[in-house]
């Protein structure tokens, strides 16, 4: 590496370490910015233009370390990160301006209480996202060496008596060879590729192939099938891992691990992936979330983890120079990192499947919380835990993720895109329901590729209907945009108003556009056709044996577009038995109603 390159990488890393320290230094406040992405951006910015490549390097990271060391003591940070990590004192960081440090006042630290959720700022794609495990994931990706080994008897350490420097392993290069589940996305890979393993399945007795290190994770068109794995418990034997990845251990597996602890292995976890509402979009400030009962893992927690360990991963095997972590960020929230639309927030869940695997991500838990309890004896959830019980909790946490967040569409709630209140009182369906009928908004017209548009496009519906037609609300249950993002409508439990007849006996799916001579995206197909209805079965609200239908099958309409409806067509689920009829016997209703005529592609009843 030449000293150019060098300088430019301890001045990206030094500059990572300086903003984690002001984040940690700041007591909660209320910040002077809005809690958006595009302020952290800013905040990395401005640290970058005023630390040189002559004074960022040892300087600012050292700053960082001493920072970081007066805050709350995390063993695990310290002995995977901080080791490696140069020590200095008496360094000052450059000032940022009073607008951004009252923004680090409100993100230094991730957590939940009540239903209030602190820590998490809007993306320009419409998701929330916690900041720090997205730090945490650029300082882990920045240093380059991430397979380490495990200690092999106790080595906790008091608080100030600094960190234990690790046993790094491998290099960069060497950690698809340890652990074969993760690898790069690319159109012929999906995460179903690695079969599920116990955790004592040793790497070399997977034949995984070799990936270039080259290979950027997919794009939104690449097929990525999250795992259903059904994992078995391990036996009584197994031995406990001895090397884990630093990156997925700092920005997913501890967190995972150590929630699930307090989980019965034979249940979901009730508050995985829980959503929220910011109190305003423009200028957002306060987060709610939409239940009370939601564990540490919200989403918004999850989409910082995963963003962490994309981008961590990306920089780890970036050529150099790497890019700086602003322009890094700006790509990644943008239009995509390196001009590669699949590489972009709207796409984490697909890429997140694309990076690991349930085994692979079942070894990195568990060597978490092996790691855990012999840094810190006397942690009050491993006291007494012995190495079956841990790997037994590693392999029901990373099946819980993988299958029901991974493996899940991500669902925009009606708060995100700005929905009006429902005009009148909803009605209940019962669940779980036999159908999912298929249309297309035929107007709007285009499809939205971006949040902004589809929130809008949602927002023009909702007055159509609510206005026009005199429904109480927007018809669809969901309707799906060509961003990669689900857009509740009326949502799992209530009646809706897409398919005349049938209401209470499907949940009616739109795609945004028109699509009587073209197809939506292969992301959005696949959506519809595989993740969100497979998600709904296993959450106990779409029966097993479900059936797929076009609008047209039961409404004499052009709906869903000619186009889309050669398509389904060919889909598994698609009943090809159900005539037109079918509509008028449905209910007593339906036979009370006059004839139905040729309705135009946007009227659904």
């Amino acid at each position: 590496m030449s000293s150019k390159s060098w300088n430019l990488t301890m001045v990206a890393q030094g500059v990572l370490w300086i903003l984690l320290g002001l984040l940690l230094r700041l007591e909660p406040g209320t910040a002077t910015l809005p809690l958006l992405m595009d302020s952290v951006i800013q905040a990395l910015a401005e640290l970058e233009q005023k630390a040189p490549a002559t004074k960022a390097s040892h300087t600012a990271s050292a700053w960082l370390l001493s920072a970081q060391d007066s805050g709350p003591y995390d063993p695990l940070h310290h002995f995977l990160l901080r080791g490696r990590s140069p020590k200095a004192t008496d360094l000052d960081p450059p000032p940022l301006s009073s607008e951004l440090q009252g923004l680090t006042k409100e993100v230094a630290r991730h957590g939940v209480r009540g239903r209030q959720e602190y820590g998490v700022v809007l993306a320009p794609d419409g998701s929330t996202v916690a900041v720090e495990p997205l730090l945490v994931g650029l300082e882990a990706g920045l240093q380059g060496q991430r397979v380490v080994n495990l200690p092999l008897e106790s080595t906790a350490n008091p608080p100030d008596a600094g960190p234990t420097i690790p046993d790094v392993g491998a290099t960069v290069s060497d950690v698809r060879a340890i652990f074969p589940g993760l690898k790069d996305a690319s159109p012929d890979v999906t995460s179903t590729d690695v079969g599920a393993m116990s955790p004592n399945v040793r790497a070399t007795d997977l034949d995984d192939g070799a990936t270039s290190p080259d290979v950027r994770p997919g794009s939104p068109d690449v097929q990525v099938t999250p795992p259903d794995v059904q994992a078995s418990s391990p036996d009584a034997q197994a031995k406990s891992p001895t090397t884990v990845d630093s990156l997925l251990v700092v920005t997913l597996a501890k967190d995972l691990g150590l929630t699930f602890l307090q989980v019965p292995h034979t249940q979901s976890h009730p508050g995985l992936g829980t959503e929220g509402c910011w109190d305003q979009l423009s200028a957002p400030r306060t987060f709610t979330l939409l239940d009370h009962k939601a564990s540490p893992l919200t989403t918004a927690f999850l989409n910082g983890a995963l963003d962490g360990a994309l981008l961590g991963d990306y920089l780890s095997r970036a050529p150099e120079p790497q890019p700086s972590l602003s322009c890094l960020l700006s790509q990644y929230y943008g239009a995509g990192v390196a001009g590669d639309p699949g590489l972009r927030s709207n796409f984490r869940r697909q890429n997140g499947a694309a990076l690991t695997s349930a085994p692979t991500l079942t070894q990195q838990v568990w060597g978490a919380l092996t790691l855990l309890q012999r840094l810190e004896p006397a942690h009050p959830q491993l006291q007494g835990i012995s190495q079956e019980q841990l790997a037994q909790v590693a392999t029901h946490a990373s099946k819980e993720f993988t299958e029901a967040f991974l493996g899940c569409p991500a669902i925009h709630p009606r708060c995100r895109w700005g929905a009006a209140p429902y005009q009148g009182r909803p009605t209940p369906l019962q669940l779980p329901l036999g159908f999912l009928y298929v249309h297309h908004t035929y107007v709007p017209a285009p499809p939205c590729t971006v949040f902004a548009r589809c929130a809008d496009n949602m927002r023009s519906m909702q007055r159509f209907h609510q206005g026009a037609r005199g429904w109480e609300d927007i018809g669809y249950s969901f309707v799906v945009g060509s961003d990669g993002y689900v857009y509740e409508g009326r949502g799992w439990h209530w009646v809706g108003a897409h398919t005349r007849g049938h209401n209470t006996r499907g949940f009616g799916v739109a795609f945004v556009g028109n699509y009587t001579a073209e197809l939506p995206t292969e992301a959005a197909l696949r959506t519809v056709r595989d993740m969100l209805p497979r998600c709904a079965v296993r959450a106990g609200l779409l029966r097993p044996d479900y059936r797929l239908l076009g609008h047209r099958q039961l409404v004499p309409t052009e709906c869903p577009g000619d186009a889309l409806f050669d398509l389904l067509r060919t889909w598994p689920r698609f009943d090809a038995n159900v005539k037109p009829r079918t509509a008028r016997r449905a209910s007593r209703r339906s036979r009370r109603e006059p004839r139905p005529v040729i309705l135009p592609a946007t009227d659904l009843q």
